[in-house]
């Protein structure tokens, strides 16, 4: 058992009890402040023993259509400390042509060198040459050519054109979403090194097991030759949830070389080479009755993606099941353009989605003269209406009801540009959200040892919720172990098997088997002592034993029992364990789940620049069982400021003449510094989902982002009176 936890993270010990439901501090958090703890690129340093490490640079195209016609390394082959310069790739599998460019930015050749800056340098001196070829990379473009997606199909119920011209009321707008680009602080980066045909990746990977299958399929070797380590994330938001080219090129050069290779992505590079929340067009009408009950909603929308492979954003999804409507019609259109494809966004799809719902939403309820919560609560529907399925759990009233009153909701003027503070306008907007529960199978191992602590893993991971610490808060409550005697190990592809760390899933999947496997062992523990004559508890029901600090004790007499320790010392074992398998049920088929939230928001807008400051953002959620309020706090903080980034500031900017992103920098791709973000504060609904998971959980990590650009954008037009249908609102937008 020892050597799958060989290569685990030693978190360091802390003196605080842990129980779920309890705000307990990060138990990884010191290595993470002091420098410790080890990211991809921090791995086979030249301190390291085995062979020297060599850097690889990537060369990249500087067209966005075309082919290549010839690559002049010369140059770069005569630089001091340039090893090899790769142009052709042989044996390697790659998502698109490598002798054709397919998007600007497209890798093209690798130069690997003894050290990073030789490497660099040698990619800055390869020449290459190119046979452009007529490009599309503008989703407005008249040869921007729009089709139908694989995984959204056109959906429909009653009639809602005739519903829509019958309506009393009618809100009929029209968006524009700009591309948003992923900025973690962790830049992508990869060291691969081979033994023979065995490939070890240290990598920055949301799914260490979906990565160890991608790196199998590219090279044509089995997943069980290939080991990806990844125990710690900087931030990814999604941009880690996919195995992109340069991980695969850097595991390339490393076969060719016999030697580990380690490839950092510069930021620009990464703007070009990673995936990004796709821009999208679209059409949100909604009719309703002079009562306020909503009779048609129309949903139409388009994103961008790439034509060598296809990303879906679901922006479809809110509009079909968060308001009741008899009448609905929802399309959705991919457009292949000459550029890198997409990939999920923290909220992917529910989140540009939840945009133009929320803003149509609010404009409906502005020209009924209605409050825009009393509207929602007018058309909360009793079932989902696309499947005709009953809720596990719907709490989206308590949260727009208690969400309010904890605002202040009702010091809000309803009439648009009634409140000046200065020359400030000021605003009070708000936006409901939905996101559905996910589930996947999950493994994880739990083994009590012989000194009293606990291990438990499973090939999770961990780019910022917080799952080392929640996952070993299950752990030790289920174990009856206190939190300081458990680690939790994750980030291991030789783990027990896991889904990848993305769409909420996590706390879901991962936590319901530790939790599994952590019952499995207490309850072996416990049969063990009641049968065993040398036990204090034997011949006790295991039905009436308990569990605390450590320690099995019987319930009725406390005095009498022992700990886990002396179990294992007397029976002469090192250790013991468990391994579960958390398998989700039929519950989907049973019920509609989703996780809930109302957000509100207070803006202020001078009057005379349009420029928007963010004064305070509250939200209210129900995410069934919240195992540590601390860092489910931190979530939706987390996710309040990236709302304030999409919602105002950020925006991936595009010179559609050869594909290039003019702004792929933090100095001109703007994201939130501290003095855009206002008081920012979050409350969840006590509860649990029994229907979704044995934990009761619905995961909160898209959820909380989700009505966060709306709630901001309403209150800028109950600041001005302006609608502004475009993100990010800029300044020009309110002049």
């Amino acid at each position: 058992m020892t050597p799958i936890f060989g290569g685990a993270v030693t978190l360091p010990v802390h003196t605080v009890a842990a129980v779920t439901g309890q705000p307990i501090a990060r138990v990884d958090g010191h290595l993470k402040v002091t420098g410790a703890a080890r990211y991809a690129s921090d791995n086979l340093t030249v301190q390291d023993p085995g062979p020297h490490l060599l850097h690889a640079a990537l060369v990249c195209s500087t067209i966005s259509r075309g082919t290549v016609t010839a690559i002049d390394a010369a140059a770069a082959r005569r630089e001091p400390g340039v090893v090899e310069v790769f142009d052709r790739f042989p044996g390697l599998h790659l998502p698109f042509d490598a002798g054709a460019v397919a998007f600007f930015g497209q890798p093209v050749a690798v130069v690997v060198a003894d050290s990073m800056e030789a490497a660099a340098h040698g990619a800055a001196l390869v020449s290459v040459r190119y046979a452009p070829a007529p490009n599309v990379t503008d989703i407005d473009s008249p040869q921007a050519v729009a089709h139908p997606g694989e995984h959204q199909p056109d959906y429909a119920r009653g009639d809602p054109d005739r519903a829509l011209a019958a309506a009393s009321v009618v809100s009929d707008l029209t968006f524009s979403i700009i591309r948003y680009n992923h900025n973690p602080m962790e830049l992508p980066a990869t060291v691969a090194s081979w033994q023979g045909d065995r490939l070890t990746v240290w990598d920055k990977a949301q799914g260490v097991n979906s990565a160890q299958e991608a790196y199998a399929t590219a090279f044509g070797i089995p997943e069980d030759h290939v080991r990806v380590l990844s125990p710690f994330i900087g931030g990814a938001f999604g941009s880690a949830g996919s195995t992109w080219p340069h991980q695969l090129l850097t595991a390339f050069a490393a076969k060719a070389l016999n030697r580990p290779v380690k490839l950092v992505m510069t930021r620009q590079q990464a703007y070009q080479g990673i995936g990004y929340r796709p821009t999208s067009r679209q059409r949100l009408a909604v009719g309703a009755n002079r009562d306020g009950t909503v009779t048609a909603i129309v949903h139409e929308g388009r994103t961008e993606s790439a034509r060598y492979a296809s990303f879906e954003d679901s922006i479809t999804g809110p509009a079909k099941f968060l308001y009741a409507s008899p009448n609905m019609r929802s399309t959705y259109r991919v457009v292949p353009l000459d550029v890198n494809v997409g990939c999920p966004m923290r909220g992917p799809g529910a989140t540009p989605g939840a945009f133009v719902l929320e803003s149509g939403i609010d404009d409906l309820a502005h020209r009924l003269a209605l409050d825009p919560i009393e509207l929602r609560l007018r058309n909360e529907p009793t079932h989902d209406q696309t499947t005709g399925l009953p809720f596990s759990t719907r709490r989206l009233r308590d949260c727009l009801v208690q969400g309010a009153q904890s605002f202040g909701w009702d010091r809000r003027n309803p009439t648009p540009r009634s409140v000046r503070d200065g020359h400030e306008l000021v605003g009070i907007g708000m936006a409901a959200a939905g996101y559905r529960v996910n589930r996947s199978q999950c493994e994880a191992l739990v083994r009590i040892n012989g000194d009293g602590t606990a291990d438990a893993c499973s090939a999770t991971g961990d780019m910022g919720p917080g799952t080392y610490t929640s996952m070993s808060q299950v752990a030790a409550d289920a174990l009856g172990i206190p939190l300081p005697r458990v680690r939790f190990a994750l980030g291991d592809s030789q783990f027990p098997t896991a889904p990848s760390h993305s769409g909420s899933r996590t706390m879901v999947s991962v936590g319901s088997a530790v939790a599994l496997a952590a019952n499995q062992l207490r309850d072996k523990l416990i049969r063990t002592a009641v049968v065993d004559p040398a036990s204090p508890l034997h011949g006790v029901s295991p039905q009436d034993v308990s569990v605390a600090d450590g320690r099995m004790f019987a319930a009725r007499n406390p005095a009498t029992g022992e700990t886990y320790q002396d179990l294992l010392g007397r029976k002469g074992w090192q250790s013991q364990e468990a391994r579960a398998t958390y398998t989700p049920d039929d519950a989907d088929t049973r019920f509609s789940m989703y996780a809930y939230g109302a957000v509100f928001a207070e803006v202020g807008v001078d009057e005379d620049l349009g420029m928007v400051r963010v004064r305070r953002v509250f939200g209210c959620y129900d995410g069934g069982r919240i195992i540590n309020p601390r860092l489910a706090h931190s979530q939706a903080i987390g996710a309040m400021v990236m709302g304030v980034g999409m919602a105002l500031l950020e925006g991936t900017q595009i010179d559609h003449r050869d594909g290039r992103i003019v702004n792929a920098n933090l100095s001109d791709y703007l994201v939130p510094v501290n003095a855009d973000i206002p008081a920012l504060d979050a409350t969840f609904l006590p509860g649990e989902d029994q229907a979704a998971d044995p934990l009761g959980v619905k995961g909160l990590g898209e959820l909380v982002i989700v009505a966060v650009p709306p709630a901001i954008g309403n209150a800028v037009f109950n600041a001005t009176g302006r609608r502004v249908t475009d993100l990010p609102i800029t300044l020009d937008r309110l002049l």
